[in-house]
């Protein structure tokens, strides 16, 4: 069929093609005057000869030579060519009869009429039939013309007559006047300008007809010749190019036909003036050339719009052919590509929420793939269409659109299948759901009967009742049959389906014998009649803890001494809590309290997987629904200029924490289901991945921030409606930091079933290494949003602490008033407790939504720790606290919240400091080794009785390893008596070991440049005649005082650096600043001393005493009185060499 209409339509085209061919070639053909009016234009204007268009009697043309006096000078060629044209214009048929001329020479000479004559008969190139000449009309002339031509009359012999006429009425007697100008008495109406205008058009015109003849027959012959390409872009670039040119053409043929009309009007303009007038032979000539040009040119267009119709047919039908083709080779990749993706939806779903899971996601793939279907269904009718309408390629679109027919019934009938199975899945999910929850409600309701109140008749009736209306409700609920399960549902029972049938269905089974045992328990209780008995209240706290009552008791005594029957809540389900208070007095069923524990487990396991599988599947759906969609080319013009390459800001390292619970940790997860109390060792393996949170968390507000500024963007709705999401994407985004909350839960609830389990440790750490992650992504929020400090945080070391407080200031340096003031009116500042520094921050609350509320922390100041001292109890306030710097200079009194934050604070401030102590000691006496290893020991001259000469390197190496002693932070040991005045006793302190281990440099923190110009130590002034300023520094006495050994009395007078404002029994209280002089040496540390200030005696820590060294030093800090060389906490001056003391400060020198 196809190729019959091929072959018709091509014989079509070919006849067609011949017509045209047939048509311009006639008019191709035509003879047209080698010589035009154009080319001759400037010759035929002198107007020496003219064709006026008048005949002879016989239908001669006549030729009019008119007095033209220079027409002797007109060159031969000139001549030539006019006669040449003028006789090329009448008909063949006329010019065959012959020419007539007439030769007007009356106003000239006899010898110029002769030359005329001899000229024009020597010339002449046509047939000539008749020669009138009018002779010169003057006397002379005339009589010399008669003469010469009867002696000459020879010289005129030509092959026509020539006839002298001597006047115009004997010219008419040969011509008639109608044909003859007015010029020589006649009354044709001639005009030499109009005629040579029309001759002109009218050869023009002729000249234009044949160029589109030929214009006509080229395109035609490449229309004729056009091979049909193979894909649309060159069919329609093809269709385009050959419209155009018809276009063209038929432009040309209008102009052509316009021009000929207007000659014809032109020629036809005397009978529009004048009806009456007739036009010459020569003008009718002229109107019929140019009717037969028109006739030509209207044929030749006739059949070149008929050619062009067929031509136009056959391309467009190719067209449509090319189009139907490349439409029908993607509309095949997609059902293609479709049918792929159907091919794996072959899990039927491992729990019912996986199965709705499943079939929500086959429910939006089938509407995304709808448009494909419907694509292919429409195009399949679009080949109909192209049938009807007698394409020429049926043979071709037939086959395709039974093809593409074919194709979308198999992808519905796949989906139909696929959502069939998904059905079934969910409704055996459904049932088995049923029964698990069944199974646990039965458990429940067994496990939280109260076992004391069951051996009574009247609660034995009770509980028998309850567990009767229960199994009742089995019916609506329970596995019936397991084959019937199997034949049901067997195109979805899957190995692991059908394991976990087996598994419900055995549970089922234990639940129900369970029930039977307890029921038959119950029966045997409550058909059995109990003697009375004297009713005794049992004492309460035996309630709990002795075993269930024996049947004796009588039910009056249970309900006057027991509370158990008020803590019952349902038929069905206990509370946990009353679980496990009911545990402890009932013994004999520890059994079934371990498998309720085990059960509560499992359900814990089970929320844990269940919520895990969900929110793995939320990030895929996000990812691939809107991050993914951000890249598509096919959505861009949907994004906001904000949302351009904005994708990492809004989305974060979602992607990263999506691979991460994917791919490691729900398949781990899933590794512990069978025993759930064994989790806490998965998180614990991957606690270091969970930092990926931290860097979520850090760049929400960002996200936060970018959503509100294009929450309305049409992208967003765009992909909302494709995903069917009922929430926006902002709730997506909030899931990561759900999800890392919720993980703290789920282990408070595991480990609260797991008491007594091998995983409970375990399960405790996971615990404890959660939250730790949650404190260290709530501070690194709370850190990213101080503004106003120039330096870099991470340079202060790790974040310990933060957290409001109310502070009061109290400046040595500053007016009175505003100290006065600063008293009374705290501030509300939030503190950042970094290794290095405390940070001083005004909290600001921002106004918005979501984390726009989160506050900002507008930075005021920052403390060095290494000039920090901290006084530990502040009088009338448990919640206060000090933290002073330089030796008191500045004092800041905070407030916390609660004693226990306080409590907190103080610890971790505790630890700072012991860190920064040990750190300084340590590299105070690698200084004091190597100088006294490489420096001669110069004999001492100290007196002191502590200190002796003949102590070694070796002894200082050794004390180098003692532990580090913080005795004036809190005294736990029994203070010694007050010595007896004179006495002195050897020091014996308690070598204690450290009570915190913090990680920090171990070089000191003052030694890195913290330090300004230093002071040079000046000499005590009233020591009593003891002075450390006596003794060499690189002595071993002096070394010793660097080590971290015990103190040695050294007496003199001291400087408290730690306060002890309450004292005790025993202990002197001190201030910080208060001078005191030293009278014995106790032990654990102590020293009994004299209060300079107060004139009071008493015990006080060895460790809050520095030694006055002149009044220009400042008292030394915390930790300073085991060794004035190793303190890094140690002077007012944030200078090295003060902070660490005089012999540092040679060592440095």
């Amino acid at each position: 069929m196809t190729l019959s209409l091929i072959s018709l339509l091509s014989q079509d085209i070919s006849g067609l093609w011949l017509l045209l061919k047939t048509s311009t070639d006639e008019i191709m053909h035509q003879d047209i005057t080698p010589l035009c009016a154009a080319d001759i234009q400037d010759q035929l204007k002198k107007r020496f000869a003219y064709l006026s268009g008048g005949r002879g009697q016989d239908g001669s043309p006549v030729i009019t030579f008119p007095d033209y006096p220079a027409f002797s000078d007109v060159p031969d060629k000139e001549f030539q060519n006019v006669m040449t044209y003028l006789t090329s214009i009448p008909s063949l048929q006329d010019a065959g009869i012959g020419f007539i001329l007439v030769i007007d020479r009356r106003q000239d000479k006899w010898t110029s009429v002769k030359a005329s004559v001899l000229r024009i008969a020597a010339s002449f190139p046509a047939n000539l039939q008749l020669v009138l000449v009018l002779r010169p009309t003057g006397f002379l002339q005339r009589t010399l013309s008669d003469l010469a031509f009867k002696f000459n009359r020879d010289d005129f012999k030509m092959k026509v007559p020539v006839i002298m006429l001597s006047s115009v009425p004997e010219l008419h007697g040969y011509i008639d006047k109608s044909q003859l100008t007015e010029d020589l008495g006649g009354t044709l109406d001639y005009c030499h300008t109009r005629w040579l205008c029309h001759r002109t058009a009218i050869e023009g015109f002729a000249l234009m007809v044949k160029q589109t003849a030929q214009m006509l027959q080229s395109f035609g012959t490449e229309l004729a010749e056009t091979e049909l390409p193979n894909d649309v872009q060159s069919t329609s670039s093809v269709l385009c190019a050959h419209t155009e040119k018809k276009v063209k053409a038929k432009e040309d043929m209008r102009l052509a036909l316009d021009e000929g009309q207007s000659i014809l009007e032109s020629i036809r303009e005397p009978l529009a003036k004048s009806p009456e007038q007739s036009l010459n032979q020569d003008q009718l000539d002229n109107q019929t050339t140019v009717q037969r040009l028109l006739a030509q040119l209207n044929e030749t267009e006739a059949a070149f719009d008929e050619f062009w119709a067929k031509h136009q047919q056959k391309l467009e039908q190719c067209l449509q052919l090319r189009h139907f083709e490349q439409d029908f080779r993607e509309v095949k990749a997609s059902l293609d590509a479709l049918a792929q993706k159907i091919a794996t939806f072959t899990d039927v779903g491992n729990s019912l929420a996986h199965a709705e899971h499943l079939l929500k996601d086959l429910t939006s793939f089938e509407e995304k793939s709808s448009a494909a279907v419907e694509r292919a269904r429409a195009l399949s009718l679009e080949g109909e269409q192209l049938i009807d309408n007698k394409h020429y390629a049926v043979d071709s679109i037939r086959p395709k659109c039974h093809e593409l027919q074919h194709l979308c019934d198999q992808f519905t009938a796949e989906v139909g299948q696929r959502r069939g199975l998904l059905n079934k899945s969910l409704e055996l999910h459904s049932l088995l759901e049923a029964s698990m929850k069944w199974c646990d409600e039965g458990i429940y309701l067994l496990a939280s009967q109260p076992v004391d109140k069951c051996q009574s008749q009247d609660g034995a009736e009770a509980a028998l009742q309850e567990i009767e209306k229960f199994l009742e409700t089995g019916a609506e609920n329970k596995i019936q049959e397991l084959n019937k399960i199997y034949q049901d549902y067997e195109p979805i029972l899957t190995q692991d389906l059908l394991e976990h049938v087996q598994k419900v269905f055995q549970k089922q089974e234990s639940m129900e014998e369970m029930f039977h045992r307890r029921q038959a328990s119950l029966k045997k209780l409550a058909a059995k009649q109990t003697r009375p008995v004297q009713p005794v209240a049992p004492r309460p706290e035996a309630l709990t803890k002795s075993p269930c009552p024996s049947p004796g008791v009588r039910r009056g005594s249970e309900n006057s001494s027991s509370d158990g029957s008020a803590l019952r809540r349902g038929p069905y389900r206990r509370a946990k809590s009353e679980m496990s208070e009911g545990r402890q007095g009932r013994s004999s069923s520890t059994g079934e309290e371990e498998e309720s524990l085990a059960i509560l487990r499992r359900h814990v396991m089970n929320e844990l997987l269940d919520t895990e599988r969900v929110y793995v599947e939320e990030l895929l759906c996000v990812l691939e629904g809107y991050a993914a969609e951000m890249d598509n080319p096919l959505m861009t013009h949907l994004l906001t200029a904000g949302l351009q390459n904005k994708k990492d800001v809004l989305f974060g390292n979602m992607e990263e924490i999506y691979h991460f619970h994917n791919r490691i940790f729900l398949r781990e997860l899933e590794n512990y289901i069978d025993c759930p109390e064994l989790v806490g060792r998965c998180f614990l393996e991957r606690m270091e991945e969970f930092q990926i949170y931290e860097k979520y968390c850090q760049n929400k507000p960002r996200s936060e921030s970018l959503w509100r500024q294009c929450s309305d963007c049409p992208f967003f709705q765009e992909c909302q409606k494709k995903l069917d999401h009922k929430l926006s994407l902002d709730s997506y985004l909030l899931k990561p930091v759900q999800r890392i909350t919720k993980y703290q839960l789920l282990l408070k609830e595991m480990l609260k079933y797991s008491k007594n389990c091998e995983g409970a440790e375990d399960l405790q750490e996971a615990l404890s290494s959660i939250l730790g992650i949650l404190k260290a992504v709530n501070d690194s929020m709370h850190l990213i949003a101080i503004t106003g400090y120039d330096g870099n945080l991470s340079d202060l070391g790790k974040l310990l602490m933060q957290g409001s407080f109310s502070v009061w200031t109290d400046h040595k340096k500053g007016h009175t008033k505003v100290k006065d003031l600063a008293r009374f009116k705290p501030m509300q500042r939030h503190l950042f407790l970094h290794e290095k520094a405390v940070l001083f921050c005004k909290k600001r609350e921002e106004n918005g939504e979501g984390y726009e509320k989160a506050p900002s922390y507008s930075y005021k100041q920052s403390l060095n720790m290494t000039a920090v001292g901290i006084t530990e109890n502040v009088k009338g306030d448990a919640k206060k606290f000090e933290i002073w710097y330089n030796a008191r200079e500045e004092v800041y009194i905070i407030q916390a919240p609660t004693p226990e934050i306080k409590a907190a604070w103080v610890n971790e401030i505790r630890k700072v400091l012991t860190s920064q102590l040990q750190a300084c000691r340590e590299a105070s006496q690698h200084r004091a080794l190597e100088q006294s290893q490489s420096l001669p020991l110069p004999a001492s001259s100290n007196t002191s009785p502590s200190k002796g000469n003949t102590r070694n390197i070796k002894k200082l190496e050794e004390r180098k390893t003692d532990p580090l002693s913080l005795e004036g932070y809190v005294s736990s040991t029994t203070l010694p008596k007050p010595p007896e005045k004179g006495k002195a006793s050897p020091t014996s302190p308690d070598k204690k070991a450290k009570r915190h281990e913090v990680k920090s440099d171990p070089t000191p923190f003052g030694l890195r440049g913290w330090s300004k110009t230093s002071h040079p130590l000046e000499a005590p002034e009233d020591n009593d005649g003891w002075s450390s300023a006596e003794e060499p520094i690189n002595s071993s006495d002096a070394e010793e005082e660097g080590g971290v050994g015990p103190r040695k009395l050294a007496p003199g007078k001291y400087t408290i650096v730690v306060d002890d404002e309450k004292g005790g029994p025993n202990t002197l209280a001190v201030r910080s600043g208060d001078m005191v002089e030293v009278v014995q040496e106790g032990d654990e540390g102590l020293w009994y001393v004299r209060n300079l200030t107060s004139s009071k005696e008493g015990w006080v820590p060895a460790s809050s005493l520095s030694m006055l060294l002149s009044k220009s030093s400042s008292a030394q800090c915390l930790s300073s009185s085991e060794s004035s060389t190793g303190s890094a906490l140690l002077s007012n001056s944030s200078s090295c060499s003060e902070s660490c003391g005089g012999p540092l400060s040679d060592l440095q020198g």
